[in-house]
């Protein structure tokens, strides 16, 4: 089942390529916003399920093309993103220790929503795509062989980055929290129609050029480890989400006006634009590009404000 929200947070169901509306089916569910409808949902999806199959098998639904589709989850509680989670093409000679940070949630953004780059000294602004996990019920210190029932579904998701900023070494936080700065879509797809996550490609284009385009089999730390390991630390609730990472040899300047599309295998197309009031520039080669031509970092800021002087 593919679960989305669309036009004023009405909760859809997917048939085809119709979205219908099912929100009369969980209109029961105590809420304040529509972050508690989805998280209720999730929470006892195995009660609602039933009542949504049957509001989709008696409507015929609005095509998908007709409707604004909106983050399909709004608000969670947590968003937690593994961090150097790849194998990298097999050129990382072993994984990376496990490693992980947090998201505001205010980072949410939806289909053909804008990510805003920030005026702040950042060396360059980068979008990761990645597979996030959508938990779907309450999960503290699981073990690894326990973890995937605790998997509600899957969801596209870009980690956007403002790299370099200073004090060297202050990072995440700051780099990684930005409003607007965690776009997810374009649905929630239901587990039981993934099958094996670990076999997923993953791609990324910007401006219609592909950049990112990998598999999930390349994932360091598989899902049950992920999930064992976050929740040794803090408790997991239903709708939260838990980012695997990305292979970061295809990442590339996002800038103004860049239009942004990421696509996994089963998990439909999240389209997002990118701004920059600033007006900022960077080259348009990935992190492979430069590596190929034996150059180190990330391709440096061309024109706007806080490019590096010119000698």
């Amino acid at each position: 089942m593919k679960i989305c929200f669309f036009d004023d947070f009405k909760l859809g169901v997917l048939k085809g390529d119709a979205v219908v509306d099912v929100s009369a089916a969980v209109s029961d569910i105590p809420r304040v916003g529509p972050h508690d409808v989805v998280n209720g949902l999730i929470a006892r999806f195995s009660d609602y399920r039933k009542r949504l199959e049957d509001a989709v098998s008696r409507a015929n639904g609005v095509p998908v093309s007709q409707v604004r589709l909106r983050p399909p989850l709004p608000k969670p509680t947590n968003i937690v993103c593994m961090a150097v989670n790849y194998m990298e093409d097999g050129t990382r000679p072993e994984p990376a220790p496990i490693n992980a940070f947090v998201k505001s949630p205010s980072a949410i953004i939806g289909p053909n929503d804008t990510m805003a780059l920030p005026d702040v000294p950042a060396t360059i602004f980068e979008g990761e795509a990645e597979v996030a996990v959508v938990i779907g019920k309450r999960a503290s210190h699981v073990s690894a062989g326990d973890a995937m029932p605790y998997v509600f579904g899957y969801v596209n998701f870009v980690d956007g980055s403002a790299r370099g900023l200073p004090p060297s070494g202050n990072t995440f936080y700051q780099m990684k929290s930005r409003d607007t700065f965690a776009p997810i879509g374009p649905w929630i797809v239901t587990a039981d129609e993934i099958g094996d996550p670990d076999k997923l490609q993953v791609q990324l284009w910007v401006n219609g050029t592909l950049k990112q385009n990998f598999n999930t089999s390349d994932m360091a730390h598989k899902i049950p480890r992920c999930i064992e390991w976050v929740t040794s630390i803090h408790t997991l609730e239903p709708g939260d989400i838990l980012a695997t990472g990305t292979n970061h040899r295809g990442l590339s300047a996002f800038q103004d006006g860049d239009v942004v599309e990421l696509e996994t295998e089963r998990l439909g197309r999240l389209r997002i634009d990118v701004r920059d009031e600033l007006k900022r520039t960077w080259s348009r080669e990935t992190r492979l590009d430069r590596q190929q031509k034996g150059q180190e970092g990330t391709t440096p800021q061309l024109t706007g404000k806080y490019a590096p002087a010119k000698s």
